[in-house]
């Protein structure tokens, strides 16, 4: 990948405060949950504040290949690749704020705060032209005329 894609896909991700993080189980169901993105410079990794006791925790120990979807407004990214869970106290206390002390109060030295580090493999992105006013308008002049509605763009790259 182009170090102009990923800075378009940093882009997208920056200023995002949640994305979803999709495991497997281990029966090979998909399943996902909200995670409070934890802002570092993209880099092509993504990283998430948990509780070590997390049962889907399990899920990546067996099947490490995840997904994580972020999006607001007409801009969203979908980014795949391994998930590993760390336990590093500099980086955990690196990457602590006040909104992951909300949610686990015990702190970074603590053993059961854990990370969970994205290695993202690949990105994909759709960016919508103008607002969300502008990409609904796109969607009812295409069912009033019958073309195709301008989603603005939309690419597959390689991280």
């Amino acid at each position: 990948m182009s170090a102009e894609d990923t800075r378009k896909v940093a882009d997208l991700l920056k200023g995002q405060r949640f994305g979803f993080l999709t495991t497997t189980t281990p029966e090979g169901k998909l399943t996902s949950r909200p995670m409070a993105l934890q802002e570092v410079e993209f880099d092509g990794d993504l990283w998430f504040f948990a509780e070590q006791s997390a049962p889907w925790l399990t899920h990546i120990s067996r099947s490490p290949q995840v997904n994580v979807g972020v999006g607001s407004g007409g801009d969203w990214v979908s980014l795949t690749g391994e998930a590993v869970v760390v336990s590093d106290v500099a980086k955990k206390k690196e990457l602590w704020n006040s909104g992951v002390e909300a949610w686990l109060p015990q702190g970074p030295e603590d053993p059961s705060v854990v990370l969970v580090k994205v290695d993202g493999d690949s990105a994909e992105y759709w960016e919508s032209p103008g607002n969300r006013l502008a990409t609904a308008f796109s969607f009812v002049k295409a069912k009033a005329t019958g073309d195709q509605p301008d989603t603005g763009d939309h690419k597959k790259v390689d991280l």
